[in-house]
């Protein structure tokens, strides 16, 4: 059980790391609030699936947090980039448009 646990520990610290490489290397800010949502959420799920596999006393605890990160995580995400298009932030395009007016790429 304890490799078990040792295996989703080193996965949920993986997914969170990729997450925070994400944050700095993506080009615009809706894909780093994806980066960051989906990445971090997926990393911090398998986190408290290893400290619950650890510590079975604390499985009812683990998933009250687990159900919130669930819940809030995307529910903030889409807020603050709804929040952002409606402010007039554009999304990134790698698109360029040459002077006759037909997209480049």
């Amino acid at each position: 059980m304890r490799l078990v646990a040792d295996l989703f520990l080193v996965i949920g610290a993986a997914f969170t790391l990729f997450g925070a490489i994400g944050l700095i290397r993506m080009p615009d800010v809706y894909n780093r609030i994806q980066a960051g949502t989906k990445a971090v959420t997926l990393g911090s799920l398998c986190l408290l699936i290893g400290i619950a596999l650890l510590y079975p006393a604390w499985w009812s605890k683990l998933l009250v947090i687990g159900v919130l990160i669930l819940i809030t995580n995307p529910l903030g995400s889409s807020t603050i980039a709804r929040a952002l298009l409606k402010a007039g932030v554009k999304p990134w395009s790698r698109a360029t448009v040459s002077h006759t007016g037909e997209a480049d790429r």
